[in-house]
């Protein structure tokens, strides 16, 4: 099974970095053209309102309690009462999601003022700040129609995820960078206010996402036609686990909308700043955890349905694995090469070395919290694969509470610095609760196989930061010209890799421990 996986992880991986990569060159363009100046600011609220439903709907708590239901109905072998439950679902899902964006649009000023209650405030007492509550209530019109597009793509992709058709899922986003690069290059020129290119560039991604799912559904034969079906048992089961889901799995993004709310207050500069360093971060989240759970929960699901205790907790020890593997490093050299890194990608145009400088300290302050964001993403489906919403709703609870103490203690001293520190914070607590959830279940405990597993990449972590120190010590990097810059970045990465490389391979581990739930070095 973990071949398959690895198989099907490789897939998802391989898409996601194409969309991660034109993912930054969309950041860079962005950067180019706003920096970190109030417009900037704008469009990242509007943006960032949308995908944190797009989360709920479509990646998140749909997802999560969708799976594990369309597994079971996959697994009767009964096409007329799986093509029923899809259309029931998807008309259910559609109308709900098009009612949502319709009351978004007319609603805009409001959320504007929720969530932008400094700029709100500015706008009020009639002071310069308050041009940005008007130009975010104008672009949250454009940018939040999109939630209903996406969420259907999100049903779509989930679908053909179960059918192992991963491929088709991971590439979609691929095309939402492309709307946006492409609006920012022909629209963008023609406007006033550029950020506006931006906003229909999300619009626009949001309908070309959808249509370009719609034919592998077909092919698949499941594009059917929707169908109302609020009391349907097959969709009274997937609302009555995702509702305590639309918290539990998206505590991550509540902290990051919190922060947004906080920073409203903060001087002009603090989204884009956190904006920037959490692009950094989302890079290996999605590339590394996001694909490993993608391709986990349906497995799970399966091992859950067939009654397969082992092979549930070998899978899940082997998620951990691979996110320990991939996390432990990256987590480690986004924080001793944030400004390096931030400097290469960005620092052109618009944005400024004092732009870097700034994006770098909220960047380190993330990364101490990436492998607990990577590791939130596949012990959360220990949960939804047996579908249990509740515990992970529980702890998401005293996670969000515990962020809003964090954010008071942090932002006071450190400002949005502290922001990042908070949710960094707050999905360590996060990432324990459900482990210890599961522990407690008998569900899935570490084995003492991942435990000596870990142990070695930490120390080949270990010897990889020295070497990223020791190849930086003495330059003065921002003083560099850009060619200088990349080349000093690039020995540095292929420095760190090989001696982490090398370090696991001198401590006994081969590429085939990977392929097997039974990890036993030599």
């Amino acid at each position: 099974m973990s071949r398959k996986l690895i198989k099907s992880g490789l897939i998802v991986s391989t898409m996601t970095l194409l969309s991660r990569v034109l993912g930054l060159i969309r950041d860079v363009v962005i950067a180019k053209l706003m920096g970190a100046d109030a417009s900037a600011d704008v469009f990242f609220f509007a943006n960032k309102i949308p995908n944190f439903l797009r989360r709920l709907f479509a990646e998140g708590a749909f997802a999560q309690a969708f799976i594990p239901v369309l597994t079971e109905v996959h697994a009767e072998k009964d096409d007329a009462k799986l093509k029923a439950f899809v259309a029931y679902v998807s008309g259910t899902l559609g109308a709900i999601v098009f009612v949502t964006a319709l009351i978004g649009v007319v609603l805009s000023p409001v959320m504007t003022a929720l969530f932008g209650t400094g700029w709100f405030i500015d706008y009020l007492n009639d002071e310069p700040g308050g041009e940005k509550f008007e130009l975010a209530n104008t672009m949250l019109k454009i940018t939040f129609p999109y939630i209903a597009f996406i969420s259907l793509t999100g049903l779509s992709g989930a679908i053909l995820n179960t059918l192992n058709k991963f491929a088709v899922a991971s590439f979609t986003p691929v095309l939402l960078n492309v709307c946006i690069i492409g609006c920012a290059w022909l629209l963008a020129p023609q406007m006033e206010q550029p950020a506006f290119a931006l906003a229909w560039g999300v619009f626009l991604g949001g309908i070309v996402q959808l249509g370009f799912q719609l034919p592998f559904l077909y092919r698949a034969g499941l594009l059917v036609k929707p169908k109302w079906g609020w009391h349907d048992p097959g969709v009274i089961k997937v609302r009555t686990l995702m509702i305590p889901a639309l918290f539990g799995v998206s505590v991550g993004q509540i902290n990051l909308l919190l922060d947004t709310f906080i920073a409203s207050f903060l001087v002009t500069g603090s989204i884009s700043w956190l904006y920037y360093s959490d692009r950094l971060l989302e890079f290996p989240l999605g590339l590394f955890g996001i694909a490993i759970a993608t391709v986990i929960l349906p497995t799970l699901s399966r091992n859950h349905v067939g009654k397969d205790e082992s092979g549930f907790s070998g899978n899940m020890d082997w998620a951990v694995r691979m996110i320990c593997l991939l996390g432990i490093p990256a987590a480690t050299g986004l924080g001793v090469l944030a400004e390096p890194i931030l400097a290469v990608i960005f620092q052109r145009g618009a944005f400024t070395a004092e732009t870097t400088r700034m994006a770098s300290y909220s960047l380190t302050a993330y990364s101490f919290g990436l492998l607990s964001f990577m590791l939130v993403k596949v012990l959360a489906p220990g949960y939804y694969s047996r579908q249990d919403t509740k515990t992970p709703v529980k702890y998401g609870i005293w996670c969000m509470a515990a962020n809003m103490v964090l954010n008071l203690i942090f932002a006071i001293p450190y400002g949005y610095i502290g922001l990042a520190i908070a949710t960094s914070l707050s999905a360590t607590l996060n990432a324990g609760l459900l482990y210890m959830g599961l522990h407690r279940q008998n569900v899935y405990r570490f084995s003492r196989l991942t435990r000596g597993f870990v142990l070695r990449v930490m120390v080949a972590t270990f010897a990889m930061t020295g070497a990223i120190v020791w190849m930086q010590y003495g330059v003065a990097f921002t003083s560099l010209v850009f060619e200088e810059q990349v080349i000093s970045l690039i020995l540095t990465i292929c420095l760190a890799v090989a001696v982490f490389g090398g370090s696991l391979f001198a401590m006994g581990i081969r590429f085939r421990h990977f392929k097997s739930r039974n990890f036993n070095p030599a």
